[in-house]
């Protein structure tokens, strides 16, 4: 189509690349934190989450004819700087000009986080093994939903680029997206930053899950100190009961402990022996040392 129309003249890749870099240096000395997009080879993402956002975007109709206009564009370094915060990303294209491209996405509904949650409940091991994908085909399946999962659907993006392509989804705001893919490959976090959620509540929920069917399985009885520490992974000290009569509610005193019972029952249960009995215990043994010389 003719530039009169409003299209500006192509502009070869190599002429495009170095007046990005010129621009994209003048901001940084303005104190811009410049984040590039840098592809190596012709596969985009490479990792579990990289490659499930690719893979979700061109499941939707609204999409797929738009998008492969962008992959090119993403792989010969046009993506000259890509932001990701809560709720919206922002970057710039290098095209006939430097093109600012505004993309928001809606946080995930708390209901549907909350479903999402106790489907994964109980099989997320650590937030190493999550973000970094190595998950059962189940979890997967599940934060990959297209509809039930953690990425968004087309219904809850919103885009936006300067150029004077009609279209919502020009190439630039295509190539902008799969850069969001190759970002995740490093970041996977900022998918949960994005979604306005916590990625660490789909491990902390299934210790508080843990601790629940452990107690089920107790049958009503109390958990101990010892299978506290087991659960949670740390030393708990055991606060005795006081009764009416200044002792314990089975009838012993309440006084401290000598030191040879404190470490006893240390050795019973793994809690802790309060510091200040530990240092009584051993200013009595230099001292018992001196005495005789030692």
């Amino acid at each position: 189509m003719a530039y009169g129309w409003g299209w500006r003249p192509y502009v070869p890749v190599a002429q495009r690349r170095a007046k990005a870099i010129l621009k994209m240096e003048k901001l940084r000395r303005k104190g811009v934190n410049v984040q590039p997009v840098r592809i190596e080879g012709r596969q985009i993402a490479r990792t579990f989450w990289g490659q499930a956002w690719c893979g979700h975007l061109e499941k939707f109709s609204d999409y797929e004819n738009r998008l492969p206009r962008g992959r090119t564009y993403v792989r010969n370094g046009s993506v000259c700087h890509l932001d990701i915060a809560k709720g919206k990303f922002t970057a710039k294209v290098s095209g006939s000009e430097i093109y600012d491209i505004q993309i928001t996405i809606k946080s995930l509904p708390k209901e549907k986080w909350r479903k999402l949650k106790d489907s994964c409940a109980g099989q997320v091991g650590s937030l190493l093994e999550l973000l970094r994908g190595k998950l059962s085909d189940h979890v997967m399946s599940v934060v990959t939903d297209k509809d039930r999962g953690l990425f968004p659907k087309p219904s809850e993006i919103s885009l936006n680029c300067s150029c004077p392509d009609w279209a919502d989804m020009c190439k630039h705001v295509a190539a902008v997206l799969y850069g969001i893919g190759a970002r995740l490959d490093e970041r996977p976090e900022l998918l949960f930053v994005l979604r306005g959620v916590s990625h660490a509540e789909l491990v902390t929920d299934d210790a508080a899950k843990a601790v629940v069917t452990k107690a089920r399985k107790a049958r009503g009885r109390t958990l101990d100190d010892s299978e506290l520490s087991e659960v949670f992974g740390i030393d708990v000290v055991p606060s005795p009961v006081v009764g009416a009569t200044g002792g314990t509610a089975d009838g012993r005193s309440s006084r401290p402990a000598s030191r040879r019972s404190a470490l006893r029952a240390r050795g019973r249960s793994r809690s802790i022996v309060p510091a200040a009995v530990l240092q009584r215990a051993k200013a009595r043994r230099t001292g018992r040392k001196r005495a005789i010389g030692e």
